[in-house]
């Protein structure tokens, strides 16, 4: 179509312009503030990447799918914005499968533009076709199968408003092939209003006034701050409001963060590795003030033991959440920020604590995270203190899943928000070197560390092309143990030391491995080597991988063993 016959086509419909499916959704991500696009080119999306060609928005081309939505993950997690992932369709969308589930599990927002087959030969078993709507329809918050071009715009600012609002989640758009290439106005709708979507966000004024109440009445009270409060950005607010009352506070795995670990109030991680002061604190009190966590299993331990003595106040944005698990006293449906801003306008008054303070103290000093220290090994407990020595605790963490992340979770305090960095819910092996890659590209000012385990890692370390295409200086720590970590230890105290396919005595050379990326390799295999090798990692620009092989038989402590309940921990101080 000429320049002429296009302005007049444009003008005889009220200045709305005709596009392909492809350009719409580029001028709709365009329209939503997307920054970057984490993807894979396949046959059915590629109109799609011939309209991003030259749209001016920045495509970061990872090695596998899964690399690139647990990148999208980690973006999301640290700017709190929208991932954006592109897949092709059959192979490529259910690479990503796992890493939807993982955003589902942990709440983070995340649109996957996911293309299909042509729909003449949908349903026929035609080449990469996959059942894309059925397969992600439990593992997302909501999906579409765009059936018009003329749909597609409305479908992509309802996916993005669905992903980012309320509880957040994955939005999965299929788009065939031919919807792609096909023509239509390009009408994209300001604002979005779905009948059965509406999120509450400000709480029951009386149920905030329970609360007050509860806090006055309390002689043992504890906060409980998840992920929630950090998806709310309500730490400052959490802070105002646990200082107000002096109340101690004790976070989630997920919710690290969002209180800070320096502060004299903070109790520590709560749940099957937390700290011995944090669970007694959540078996002992007589109230619980529950911000944005969801009381899973690995928090709770056996629930029938957890606040067993305590009047529960749950705040939470999803009422699915509220009473799942734990019996709910004062349930609150709301925003967390929202509920915290109300929570500081009442009056406020603390109840008789000082007895309970003086007890919590004194659990504190006598029973504290601890480890057997050997000058001759390397402690992976030290590793994790020593980079947080060598960071003064202002990096960016992300982490797999396994004992290196509960280390990590111990023993690397973080004062502010969004910088802790894993997969909480789903427990993903392969998720934190992808998404340091993510948090980098967010933050490219910041240091990032991708603290992971030796079986981890080796699960996407394809992605290691990725830090030198496009000259990102994430830190790579490899916690090596030679194993399965968390199932060796499993194994150990529970399968009569049977070591059953848990053990990995054949490394790759790391070192060597790095340097075929062309990025600088480490290895240590001491306190001394590792303290000069991650010195040497923070000052170098670019990205570095540094192999620290850490005593192979360490365990994680404490501990709540499989149907114990939260007080019943094992590996406590001696």
């Amino acid at each position: 179509m000429s320049v002429k016959l296009q302005a007049e086509e444009t003008a005889a419909h009220g200045g709305q312009k005709m596009m392909s499916g492809a350009q719409m959704l580029v001028e709709a991500l365009k329209k939503e503030g997307v920054e970057v696009i984490f993807g894979y080119p396949g046959g059915a999306v590629l109109t799609i990447y011939d309209a991003l060609y030259d749209a001016g928005i920045r495509h970061i081309l990872t090695r596998h799918e899964q690399g690139a939505i647990h990148a999208a993950e980690g973006y999301a997690r640290v700017t709190g914005k929208t991932g954006v992932v592109i897949a092709t369709s059959g192979p490529g969308v259910t690479n990503i499968v796992t890493g939807l589930t993982d955003a589902m599990m942990d709440s983070l927002p995340i649109v996957v533009i996911a293309g299909q087959v042509n729909t003449s030969v949908m349903g026929t078993d035609a080449f990469q076709e996959a059942p894309t709507v059925g397969i992600t329809m439990p593992i997302t918050k909501h999906n579409y199968q765009v059936k018009s071009v003329t749909d597609l715009p409305r479908i992509i600012k309802e996916a993005f408003h669905i992903a980012s609002t309320g509880r957040p989640g994955p939005v999965l758009i299929d788009i065939p092939k031919d919807i792609s290439n096909q023509e239509g106005l390009f009408d994209y709708p300001e604002q979005v209003s779905l009948r059965g979507y509406q999120p509450t966000i400000i709480p029951n004024r009386l149920q905030i006034q329970k609360i007050v109440a509860a806090v006055k009445q309390a002689k043992k009270p504890v906060i409980l701050a998840g992920a929630g409060v950090l998806h709310a950005k309500a730490h400052r607010e959490l802070r105002a409001f646990a200082e107000r009352v002096h109340i101690p506070v004790v976070n989630t795995l997920l919710g690290l963060g969002s209180f800070p670990g320096d502060h004299p109030l903070f109790l520590g991680m709560g749940g099957m590795h937390g700290t011995y002061v944090a669970n007694m604190a959540l078996y002992e009190a007589d109230l619980i003030i529950n911000f944005g966590a969801r009381f899973d299993d690995r928090l709770t331990g056996n629930p029938k033991h957890f606040a067993k003595y305590a009047k529960v106040a749950h705040v939470d944005i999803d009422p699915a959440e509220i009473g799942k698990v734990v019996k709910t006293d004062i349930p609150v449906v709301g925003d967390a920020k929202e509920a915290l801003k109300m929570l500081l306008e009442e009056d406020l008054v603390p109840g008789e604590t000082a007895e309970w303070w003086h007890h919590l103290e004194r659990l504190k000093k006598e029973y504290p995270l601890w480890y057997n220290e050997d000058n001759q090994t390397l402690k992976p407990q030290r590793l994790i203190e020593m980079i947080h020595e060598l960071t003064g605790g202002n990096a960016i963490v992300t982490t797999d899943v396994g004992q290196h992340q509960m280390w990590a979770a111990q023993y690397y305090p973080f004062k502010e928000p969004h910088r802790w960095v894993t997969s909480g819910g789903l427990g993903t092996m392969g998720f934190g070197f992808p998404a340091a890659i993510g948090a980098q590209i967010a933050r490219r000012d910041q240091t990032v560390l991708a603290v992971v385990g030796d079986a981890g890692f080796q699960m996407t370390l394809q992605e290691l092309s990725v830090l030198t295409d496009y000259d990102l200086p994430v830190k790579v720590i490899i916690v090596n143990n030679y194993a399965l970590g968390m199932v060796r230890q499993w194994q150990q105290l529970f399968y009569r030391e049977r070591y059953s396919e848990s053990l990995l005595p054949n490394q790759p050379d790391y070192v060597k491995l790095a340097e075929s990326y062309q990025i600088k390799g480490l290895k240590a295999d001491t306190e001394q080597e590792a303290r000069a090798a991650i010195k040497e990692a923070l000052n170098t620009p670019g990205p570095v991988l540094v192999d620290c092989r850490v005593t192979p038989d360490e365990n994680v402590y404490p501990m709540i063993p499989p149907g114990k309940g939260i007080h019943e921990m094992e590996g406590v101080k001696p």
